[in-house]
Order: structure tokens, then sequence, then C-alpha cells
């Protein structure tokens, strides 16, 4: 019996059309962006799409791709920007005398300023979820993870858990995930049950480093 041959599902281009220089062009990208946002809440990834976006911008589906080619172009720039949100928090971590701190005021910090930017990316928690299911943005997903992962690999040395680098990425993942997940659900919550979320979160990690820290190499 002879097999159909499989179709391939081509993946959709990512890039934008051209780099933003002029003053009207950028502040043009700036508002599909926010508008994408709104309606990524709204409407939910499904039913979004680049006719719904331009008529909430106020311009023709043609104009918009003067900007994007297609929705998945936009979700890219959204999951870019929150990256590079990230990106920065962890470099402000890195200059953070670690060594000098508390396990506890170590774990408030990293904890507040983490979820600043979760708190600020509107949708977050649809835009995530599209970085994971959607191919052509799986690529942001990865990079997010390897990210967080090698760099506080590096701030838990600084810490003390003087374990093999393969062993502190794997911590690291954990608190990764830990985290992550986390600070999704606290930014959908009311703030009395995220109030308690959050100090939950605090002790989870309290309880998985100070092990670390206290256990041999």
């Amino acid at each position: 019996m002879t097999k159909k041959p499989t179709t391939m599902k081509t993946m959709q281009s990512v890039s934008p059309r051209s780099e933003p220089v002029q003053s009207r062009s950028i502040k043009r990208t700036q508002q599909i962006l926010e508008v994408t946002s709104n309606l990524l809440e709204t409407v939910g990834l499904n039913d979004l799409n680049t006719a719904i976006i331009a008529k909430e911008v106020g311009i023709s589906v043609g104009s918009l791709y003067h900007y994007f080619p297609n929705k998945h172009a936009i979700l890219y720039a959204m999951g870019k920007s929150w990256l590079d949100s990230i990106e920065e928090v962890l470099n402000d971590i890195e200059e953070w005398p670690v060594e000098s701190l508390s396990l506890e005021d170590f774990i408030g910090q990293v904890v507040d300023i983490n979820l600043r930017t979760y708190r600020q990316q509107k949708a977050v928690l649809r835009l995530v979820q599209a970085m994971f299911s959607v191919p052509e943005l799986r690529e942001l997903d990865e990079r997010h993870d390897d990210m967080v992962i090698s760099q506080m690999a590096k701030v838990f040395k600084r810490l003390g858990i003087n374990k093999h680098i393969r062993e502190r990425e794997r911590i690291a993942r954990h608190y990764l995930e830990v985290t992550h997940s986390s600070y999704l659900v606290i930014v959908n919550q009311n703030e009395q049950r995220a109030t308690r979320t959050l100090q939950d979160l605090k002790i989870m990690l309290q309880s998985l480093l100070a092990h670390h820290l206290k256990s041999p190499e």
C-alpha cells in the first residue's frame, strides 16, 4: 500500500518588513504591538488575526503588512521585547553584591525584580503560551529558558553553591520552572491571593537554595 506524502506546514516568517527608523514608523510599530497585546488578552491567540489588529489600530491590512508580514511576526516582536526586559533584569542581578546578601534578602530582591517584568507585560500568560505552542515562536521560549538557567547558575555560585556547573544548571532549571509558573499565576490573581502565593514562592526558594548551600559539593 502506497503511503500518501506528508504535507509539511511551511513556517511563516517572523521578521518585520523593515526596522522602523523614522519617529512616525516607530510610533506606529509600538501602537501595533500595544493593540495586539490588548487583543491577545481579550480575543485570545486562536481568534487573533491581522484583520482584527488592523481594524483596532485604525489602518488597512495592507498598511499593517508594511510593518509585519503576519500575526506571528507581531507576536515574535512582542516576545522579543519581553525577553529584552528579562535580560535587563538578569544583567542587573549580575551587578548585585550577591556574596554579601543574606539568602532571605537575595530571594526577596530577585523575586520582586523579576515579578515586575511579568506585571509590566500585558497578556503575559497568553504570550508565554504562544511562545511555547506556536512553532514560529518556540525559539523565544527556548532562548528564555537558556538565558535564565545560564545566568542563575553563575549567580548561585556567587551565592555559595559550590557545585559542578551541570548541577548548578540543574538547580537553576528547577528554580526557573518554579518561579516562571508562579509568576504567571500571581499576575492573574487578586491582590490578597497574589500576596499569599508570593509568600509561598519565597518559602519554596528558601528551602531549595538553603538545602544546596548546606549540602556538600
